[in-house]
């Protein structure tokens, strides 16, 4: 079972955070083989959603209000350890991801910028492309959009 929490930038204690940066380290530049700086000064605006089991990070995303990434809220560095995919858990950071955006956003577009071969994952949890595919450090994305109604 995942336990989840939204805590604000200041709100980390250090261990937390070297867990978090840790586990995007371990997927995004090593599982990935991606050499790109992960700490790019945009921690401190977002509200982290982190994914819990046994007390050990094992989830993670960070959102964004509109203006501070994107133009729309979004949704971005959503990452699961690699030994507990196949619990879905990324299904369960995105949504409470999604549901954090709704209680402290008050918006009905979420974007993300997805890596092409997970389009499925993000289409099940409707988001929808938009535009055409662009490499980021390397890797294929694409543009994606989520709307609801509130």
């Amino acid at each position: 079972m995942l336990e989840i929490k939204a805590k604000t930038f200041q709100e980390f204690s250090t261990q937390e955070l070297y867990d978090v940066l840790q586990l995007r380290s371990e997927v995004f530049v090593v599982e990935q083989d991606c050499v790109y700086q992960d700490m790019d000064g945009k921690d401190q605006k977002a509200l982290h959603i982190i994914g819990y089991k046994n007390n050990k990070v094992v989830a993670y995303t960070r959102v964004f209000k509109p203006g501070d990434y994107f133009e729309y809220a979004s949704i971005g560095r959503v990452v699961v350890d690699q030994n507990e995919r196949q619990h879905k858990y990324g299904y369960d950071i995105m949504n409470a991801s999604i549901e954090a955006i709704k209680e402290n956003f008050n918006v009905t577009i979420i974007k993300v910028s997805a890596q092409t071969y997970l389009k499925r994952f993000y289409n099940n949890l409707e988001f929808f492309e938009v535009g055409e595919g662009y490499l980021e450090d390397g890797i294929p994305h694409i543009g994606m959009i989520r709307k609801y109604t509130k």
